[in-house]
């Protein structure tokens, strides 16, 4: 995979299904990071499934985003 021009939203090309990971700003102020499943994408952000729920991500807020490989396999008990 090429890197996207500097400023390209690349997220924009990417479809549900996906796992990515995801920095966003927070209103409050810092960041956070959405891990999980893509479930929606479209011009004014996107969804992402995590562990706790799923997360809602405006396109504005969006500072980081890349594809992720799949979970470790979990270990037997």
């Amino acid at each position: 995979m090429t890197p996207a021009p500097r400023g390209e939203a690349v997220w924009r090309s990417w479809t549900p299904g996906e796992r990515v990971v995801v920095r966003y700003r927070l209103t409050e102020g810092g960041f956070s990071d959405a891990l999980g499943e893509l479930t929606r994408v479209d011009e004014t952000g996107l969804a992402v499934a995590t562990r706790r729920g799923t997360v809602e991500v405006e396109a504005a807020d969006i500072v980081l985003a890349k594809h992720v490989p799949p979970p470790p396999p979990r270990r037997p008990r």
